[in-house]
């Protein structure tokens, strides 16, 4: 019922509310990394951080600074779950607003991935959406405050590039057969001069299937991470604005950035989601006339 109350209040009233609430907390976290004289601190605390601050030495504190990640990655697959299963525990010909939310997305991303990759294209529906779905909201998770966005760790991303890559390489075996797998790394030749290239072509389609995993797991890493380090950077500046006035609190320079955040990180899953499409299609067998 309080939170109700909450989404009752005027847009002015509630947007001034919660970038207050911002601003409190990251001030009095940035003022905490920044006394410790930490160098390397490039993000804003979160609630494992702040738990580890107080469990130094223990066995605890070190499994869930050794964790983070996992954690929170674990946290957001558990949102998910928990949405999706709320959204279909009775489903409706006639759904209330949950149930049409997440139909409503189903939908989008299924016409998208159709799209590109045709009607053999949704039987990869269920991996390709959900792929965008935990992606986008990893990089949200990092907006709320004491959370942490998984995809600024470079593991969680080679993670999930590396499920992408797997599953290019087992479609394309699955779809092709062993022999028409190689024979599309050959280059596929059809004339004398594409059989002398073969070999020289087969080394660059190799080395370009180790590159997509790799391409995809810095670019959303780069991207994540430096959303965090821009943010983190301007709330130190809004901390050192009123450092003389000994406030708890400083100027809230960072909000703009958090809607920046917000555009990134949908362009930076819908990019994941899109290349990993884009790797399938190209790895699936081409129809004669067809031309994508």
């Amino acid at each position: 019922m309080r939170s109700l109350r909450l989404y009752r209040i005027a847009p002015a009233r509630r947007f001034a509310f919660m970038s207050a609430a911002a601003a409190a907390w990251t001030a009095l976290g940035v003022r905490g990394a920044l006394g410790a004289g930490e160098g390397e601190v490039h993000e804003l605390p979160n609630f494992i951080t702040v738990l580890y601050h107080f469990m130094v030495g223990t066995s605890a504190g070190e499994f869930l600074h050794r964790w983070e990640n996992v954690i929170f990655s674990l946290l957001v697959a558990g949102f998910i779950i928990l949405l999706v299963r709320l959204a279909s525990r009775n489903p409706q010909l006639q759904p209330g607003k949950l149930q049409n939310f997440v139909e409503l997305i189903v939908e989008q991303l299924e016409q998208f991935i159709v799209g590109i990759l045709g009607p053999r294209g949704r039987k990869f529906v269920p991996f390709l959406g959900t792929l965008f779905l935990y992606i986008l909201c990893m990089n949200y998770f990092g907006l709320i405050p004491l959370m942490k966005a998984p995809t600024a760790n470079l593991n969680q991303t080679a993670a999930l590039a590396i499920c992408v890559f797997l599953f290019v390489q087992y479609t394309g075996i699955k779809e092709n057969g062993i022999r028409g797998y190689f024979f599309h790394l050959l280059g596929e030749p059809r004339n004398a001069p594409q059989y002398v290239l073969a070999p020289l072509m087969f080394l660059i389609h190799v080395l370009e299937e180790f590159i997509k995993p790799l391409s995809l797991s810095f670019r959303l890493f780069g991207n994540i991470t430096g959303e965090d380090i821009l943010i983190f950077i301007f709330v130190g500046l809004g901390v050192s604005l009123t450092s003389f006035a000994h406030l708890p609190v400083g100027v809230p320079l960072q909000i703009p950035f958090y809607f920046l955040a917000l555009l990134t990180g949908f362009i930076q899953a819908l990019v994941f989601m899109l290349l990993s499409t884009i790797y399938f299609a190209m790895m699936l067998p081409h129809e004669d006339g067809e031309h994508q």
